[in-house]
């Protein structure tokens, strides 16, 4: 099983500091869809992690959360893609739980639920804390500069990020660099 995961506000979709909290607000990312439906096309199954505060602090419930999702889903399938699942955390940050990144309790779900391990899954985030939570599960850790990435473009990462973090423009940079490192693994077996 080729597995990628991503995180969801401010990597496939825009963020707000006030938090995406309807369909109306959950806005895609330029080329997003397609690099997701490139990633589908090459092999990969997608799966989306997120932290959503905003359903334990009120701000928005669950219907909100699953029409923001059914959003997602349409809009991809209208590009040719999909998202296999979408593991979030409905916790604030004072509740302490394992499932809030940066703790990698929503990564284990996603090991636990496909029956693998993590070790060397692409997980591409725009925080350290998704990269952090990505990491402790073994995943390979990717840092795209949109959302709360953008305040590394053109600036060296701190040692704060995980060892052997790799950074990307965006959603589309990821796959690309993921389809064409899997291109030459296919030509060397060849």
């Amino acid at each position: 099983m080729k597995l990628v995961i991503l995180d969801r506000d401010g990597t496939i979709n825009e963020s707000s500091d006030d938090f995406v909290k309807s369909p109306e607000e959950w806005l895609p990312l330029p080329g997003v869809l397609e690099a997701i439906a490139r990633l589908n096309h090459g092999g990969f199954q997608v799966v989306v992690v997120s932290n959503q505060g905003g359903l334990g602090r009120g701000l928005f419930d669950m219907a909100q959360v699953n029409a923001m999702h059914a959003k997602m889903h349409k809009l991809l399938a209208a590009a040719g893609g999909r998202v296999e699942a979408v593991f979030f955390c409905p916790h604030g940050p004072d509740e302490e739980c394992r499932c809030r990144m940066p703790l990698p309790g929503l990564f284990e779900q996603i090991g636990e639920r496909y029956g693998i391990s993590l070790n060397g899954v692409p997980m591409a985030g725009d925080s350290l804390r998704d990269l952090q939570a990505g990491h402790a599960a073994g995943c390979e850790p990717h840092l795209v500069l949109t959302g709360l990435g953008a305040e590394w473009r053109d600036r060296p990462l701190p040692d704060t990020f995980p060892p052997g973090t790799r950074v990307h423009a965006d959603v589309g940079a990821f796959a690309d660099h993921l389809l064409a490192r899997e291109a030459q693994r296919q030509a060397q077996q060849a």
